[in-house]
Order: C-alpha cells, then structure tokens, then sequence
C-alpha cells in the first residue's frame, strides 16, 4: 500500500482514538448513576472552568453589554453578530479582571449571528481551543459562561452547568440557564473546549440556542477581512445615508463651515459641537462647501464613526464619534 495512505489512515486512526480517550464517560449515561458520577463532573468542571474564565470577556455596548470569548493570544474574540453590532465598529472589552480593552468589530454572519472582534491594544490575552473537529453529541455535558446582566468584577462571569438536548447543522441547545448579557458568550464541552457562542437566549430560561463552531470555521477568512456575510437576521446591512449628523452650515470666504445651529440631543452635541465652531476637514478631508460635506455624509451610514477637525475662538479641536440614525 502507499506509504503516503498508510500515513493518512494511522493519522485519521490515531486522530479518533484521541478524541474516543478524552471523551467523558459519563456524557454517554442517560443521567448521573450515583455520587461518583456527579463527582466526577464537577471536577471536570473545576479544572476546565479558570481558563474559560479568564478567556471570557464582556463587551460593553451602548445600550447594554454583550459576551464574548478569546480564542488567540493576539486577541481575536469570537461573538454573536447582534452584539458586535457591526462591522468596523470600535467597542470596549472588559477582561475577568476587570481591565478594559479598546477593540475593533471584524466580519459577521447575519444569518447565523457569528461575529468577530479584534483587541487591538498589543498584549498576550488567555485563550480557549477550539472544538474543531465538532466532537459534541447529543446529550453531552457543557457548561455555559458569561456576563449575565453586564459586568461585575466581584462576582465574575457566571457558569451554567447543563446539557446538548438538540443538535442542528447552524445551532446547538442546550438547557443552561442564560439571560440577558450571556449572548455571545462561550459554551464549552467538559475538556473545557468551545463548542458553540450564545445566540438566542429563549422565552424560557433552560431553552437557548447557540452558534457550533463549524459556523465560524467555514467563514473564518472572511469575517477575519471584516466581510459582512449573508442576509438575516441578527445583524443590518449598513445604508448608505442613513447616517445622521445633527447640525446646520455656512460657508466661509476663508474656508471651511460655520456651525450655524445644532440640533438638541443630536450626535453633535454629544460630541461637543457648538453654534459658531468653523469645521475645517471631515475624515481627514479638506471642507469648502456645504455640499461637498453632503456627498461625504451620503456614502457614510448610521452609526459610522466620523472625525471632524474644527476651530473655536482660533483654537484647534477635534471631534471623533458615530452618527446616528435619521
């Protein structure tokens, strides 16, 4: 026979064996059968759980917060597309420890809600493997984490311990126990590897799905170009002019706009903006008129960032925030 098949049948041989060694035997019982059994649980539990732990993170929104969970030690984060809300957004992450982290949103799946962000503050951040070679049965035990109800650094994130009751080709149920704030957190096999991201979080607490890992590796490359995938929906496809500024212009012989008016609660008065600053650039680009500021706006949708460079009273400022929606 081919040395080269011989190769690949022990390697393929050798591949499952590993994964039948370090299969618990008591995800193939119907239910625990005594108190070694739950013992043995939770000691899989126990030792899996810190470095889930210290991998989970929360991701701060602006209404509300999210979960995620790292995946390389260069900070790439795995989440739900309707947390990361978006592609090329900048987010915040807040580590177990209570450290925050500047990052930026990469691709998502809107039909499957899988999403991407990078930390792109250089480090080397705790990480969790990968299931990637989808060992996760029906019936198996797994264990949940996440930020339930936002951060808190005294209690941490909280686990849940339970059980796969289906198995789809794009999402896993389990009956852990999540709520608001767990979505696009990890769910983890007993080995203490990730096997699915919390999508839906259901009616009833026991009942939510999850997006398996095999999702995210079809798709790895694009979300990692920061590709917007599919159609669906967990996550909008940006519009173009959609975005909402929020203040009213002249021009100026010397160039530039002057702010004439404001609008109240407008992204532009979050962001500082007063009647009188003079706007000399928007992204970096040189302003002579109001409609060459309106044809920028245009190709720019709602929630975009946007930097505007201006000058009050001869003093130089800028401003870096995101539109809002018209």
């Amino acid at each position: 026979m081919n040395q080269f098949i011989c190769f690949f049948l022990w390697a393929l041989l050798a591949s499952g064996a590993s994964a039948q060694a370090s299969r618990k035997y008591f995800n193939d019982k119907q239910a625990p059968e005594g108190r070694k059994d739950l013992e043995v649980i939770q000691s899989s539990l126990q030792e899996a759980l810190p470095r889930a732990r210290a991998a989970t993170v929360c991701v701060a929104l602006d209404e509300g917060s999210g979960s995620g969970v790292i995946v390389s030690p260069d900070g790439l984060i795995l989440t739900a597309a309707h947390v990361s809300a978006g592609v090329g957004k900048k987010v915040t992450v807040v580590m177990e420890d209570g450290t925050e982290l500047k990052a930026v949103t990469l691709g998502l799946m809107a039909e499957t809600d899988a999403a991407m962000i990078q930390i792109i503050e250089k480090g080397s951040y705790p990480f969790v493997e990968i299931d990637r070679a989808e060992t996760a049965r029906l019936g198996d035990w797994v264990f949940a984490l996440g930020h339930s109800g936002g951060f808190d650094k005294e209690r941490g994130s909280v686990v849940r311990l339970g059980r796969l009751v289906r198995i789809a080709n794009s999402t896993f149920q389990s009956d852990c126990t999540l709520i608001g704030g767990d979505s696009g957190g990890p769910l983890f096999d007993m080995n203490g590897k990730l096997i699915g991201i919390h999508s839906r979080v259901g009616a009833q607490l026991q009942l939510n799905m999850h997006v398996p890992m095999s999702q995210f590796i079809t798709n790895w490359e694009g979300m990692l170009k920061k590709e917007f995938i599919g159609e669906g929906p967990f996550a909008e496809r940006p519009k173009k002019g959609s975005g909402f500024l929020g203040l009213a212009t002249e021009p100026r012989k010397e160039g530039g706009l002057r702010v004439t008016k404001v609008g109240e609660k407008s992204p532009a008065q979050e962001a500082g903006i007063e009647a009188g600053d003079v706007i000399l650039k928007l992204n970096a680009t040189k302003l002579e008129n109001r409609e060459q500021m309106q044809a920028l706006l245009k190709e720019m949708a709602k929630g975009d960032e946007i930097t505007l460079e201006t000058t009050r009273r001869g003093k130089a400022k800028i401003h870096t925030f995101n539109l809002g929606a018209r």
